[in-house]
């Protein structure tokens, strides 16, 4: 009689686990959450920092003094 190898069903569907702190190398992995937060593209954020110091120097052109 031959038997049959029973599939093994992973726990976590998608999920996968990080391995434990490397205490004997001394070296400690660290997760943090990466959700929190805005969420802003790099191009976003460099139109807006152009769009804003333009602004600056427009405004500084037309009242000098105020």
């Amino acid at each position: 009689m031959v038997k049959k190898k029973a599939k093994r069903r992973s726990k976590g569907k998608g999920k996968k686990e990080a391995p434990g702190p490397f205490t004997a190398a001394g070296l400690i992995r660290f997760y943090e959450e990466a959700d929190v937060g805005i969420k802003v593209k790099p191009q976003t954020l460099v139109i807006l920092a152009l769009a804003f110091a333009i602004t600056i120097l427009v405004l500084s052109k037309l009242y000098p003094y105020a």
